[in-house]
């Protein structure tokens, strides 16, 4: 989890990593969702020192030296069932869903929903515009020092932050739900222009469930007794998949028209069952009323805690000197390029081709499953063999799913979606969903095993920080290089027809952009597209992940996996 493998949420002795077992609740994505790697796991408390145990039982407001202390637990209680947990870590567990569902929601929308509905308005290179918005959540170890520190007493170290953010989430979807239909057209107005300001109340979204994450991962750890804090990881897998899921999957399914004709009307519509601005005003009242229920409901206990914001900066800029992880950095940044294309854009160009919103959303709901369950085998292949060998292998995999995922664009039929293609989309998609899983697995299990226990926490969140930033940075310029490379042309009918929506068509012009290509079909043109930017775009990006996993990537894993654990300390416990 954020707190603590992703934000520097606890002082630095408090923080373990983890056991490498991401891949049991992790959930990656396939290129049906690109906020895949935006998901960590919480590293248990296992390996915590008696001293670091010891501070933070006697900043618990309820320490006392009256009575007999319990006994510290070796390590979380593995086979506990939900309904053998103690009542109240029972009830704290159901908040804990509750909290991670809440950010699940706008999130699954910004990384998965919307940028299928924008298509409609604008060009790839816009939409890469778009895709800026989720950059706070790659980022947030900027600021996640701060929301530890900075609280009142009154109201409580975590609620201090979650309340404000919710009540600004909320607020701040109920706007966007009533205005959410005329910001899309205009985002598309005037050659696109209008996307920036769109994205900007996005990203705005997008960082206050950043933020709501640090906090809510920092309660975490002190919701749940020592025994059972295994299930904060489940708690946030839980409520984040699910959340995600009903924004994307879901939503996708009942705003397409065609599956609301098919199995809810009787009467043809060319809308949904349910509209994008519906669906933000009902999930930002259900914010305002969670917020409500939990200050007046939900007491915070009271701590004696209190972290020091430079300690946690002075840490990381120490990791960062480290030979070993200016490597592991640079692996981060440039080995998700190969496959940016296929993450990135395949799924749109499906649209483009004709593939329909309710087969995209059957497609996801099918390929759901899978995606949970081959998380467990990663997870259990990444504990038998070594993490980066692993990885290794699952990244040839994904440079293979995105030239499969080409070849699934290119066959597209002529005569529509059938069955036999219908299926072959959802074979390849589970194909890109196992790779990137094995691959996410994988590389969190490396992650925890070199980590320093002594600051497990930050060494946790800048290694997947970087590795989400690997992911995020070359969105933008992918889909920019789509629409430089595409070709295409608008050709004026031979006579004038007789349902035009636009001014007739009367010279040829490029198309190549979404906004002329509307003009071109809406004044009875024919857009002939001579060059498809895709097909050039990940043919580059396939080529590049091929070389530099030869050149660089491959025998640098190979050499950091066979470095010690003292490679990666900051302080050789030999020398102390």
């Amino acid at each position: 989890m954020g707190r603590t493998s992703e934000t520097p949420r606890r002082r630095e002795s408090d923080r373990p990593p983890s056991k490498g077992t991401s891949g049991q609740n992790g959930r990656a994505s396939g290129s049906m969702d690109p906020q895949i790697e935006l998901r960590r796991k919480h590293p248990s408390l296992d390996s915590s020192s008696p001293a670091s145990q010891t501070g933070r039982l006697m900043g618990r407001d309820d320490f006392s030296l009256d009575e007999k202390p319990p006994l510290t637990p070796t390590g979380p209680s593995t086979d506990t069932s939900f309904f053998d947990l103690p009542r109240q870590d029972r009830r704290n567990f159901l908040l804990l869903v509750l909290l991670y569902f809440l950010q699940g929601i706008p999130m699954g929308l910004a990384g998965g929903s919307v940028p299928f509905l924008l298509k409609a308005h604008l060009s790839y290179g816009q939409i890469g515009v778009f895709s800026l918005a989720s950059y706070p959540y790659s980022l947030k170890l900027l600021w996640s020092p701060i929301v530890d520190a900075v609280w009142s007493p009154t109201l409580g170290r975590r609620k201090s932050w979650i309340l404000p953010i919710q009540t600004c989430s909320g607020l701040g979807m109920i706007y966007l739900g009533g205005r959410i239909k005329d910001m899309m057209v205009s985002a598309g107005a005037s050659d696109g222009s209008g996307v920036w300001s769109f994205t900007g109340w996005w990203f705005f979204l997008v960082f206050l469930c950043a933020t709501q994450d640090i906090a809510v991962d920092g309660w975490a750890l002190t919701l749940l007794s020592l025994p059972n804090l295994s299930y904060a990881s489940t708690a946030q897998t839980v409520g984040l998949t699910a959340g995600h899921f009903l924004s994307y999957t879901v939503f996708l399914a009942f705003n397409s028209p065609d599956f609301a004709n098919r199995w809810f009307r009787s009467t043809p519509s060319e809308v949904g069952v349910m509209t994008l601005g519906a669906y933000l005003t009902f999930w930002g009242w259900f914010y305002l009323i969670v917020t409500l229920g939990l200050a007046m409901l939900k007491r915070e206990e009271k701590t004696k805690e209190k972290d020091s914001i430079m300690e946690v900066y002075r840490s990381m800029v120490g990791i960062l000197k480290l030979k070993n992880i200016q490597s592991i950095i640079i692996v981060h940044l440039i080995a998700k390029i190969g496959f940016q294309a296929n993450d990135g854009v395949t799924n749109l160009k499906l649209l483009d081709k004709g593939f329909s919103q309710q087969d995209l959303a059957l497609t996801v709901l099918i390929d759901f499953p899978f995606e949970i369950s081959l998380g467990y085998y990663a997870g259990r292949w990444s504990t038998a063999y070594p993490a980066m060998h692993i990885w290794c292998w699952a990244f040839i995999g994904r440079l293979v799913a995105a030239v499969l995922a080409q070849g699934v664009v290119m066959i597209f039929p002529k005569d529509g979606v059938q069955t036999w293609y219908l299926l072959t989309v959802i074979a390849s998609h589970i194909f890109s969903t196992f790779t990137n899983t094995v691959m996410f697995v994988a590389i969190s299990a490396f992650h925890a095993k070199i980590s320093d226990p002594l600051i497990g926490g930050t060494y946790m969140t800048l290694l997947a920080t970087v590795s989400n930033l690997g992911g995020t940075f070359p969105r933008y310029f992918i889909l920019k290089l789509v629409d430089y490379f595409t070709v295409a042309t608008c050709h004026p009918p031979s006579s004038p027809p007789k349902d035009l929506r636009g001014d007739l068509v009367t010279s040829t012009f490029s198309c190549a952009l979404e906004a002329q290509k509307h003009i071109c079909l809406d004044g009875g043109g024919t857009c002939d597209i001579s060059r498809d930017g895709y097909y050039i775009t990940n043919v580059v990006c396939v080529i590049i992940g091929v070389v530099t996993f030869w050149t660089y990537i491959r025998p640098t894993a190979m050499k950091l996996q066979a470095l010690p654990l003292r490679a990666w300390r900051l302080v050789d416990p030999d020398t102390e």
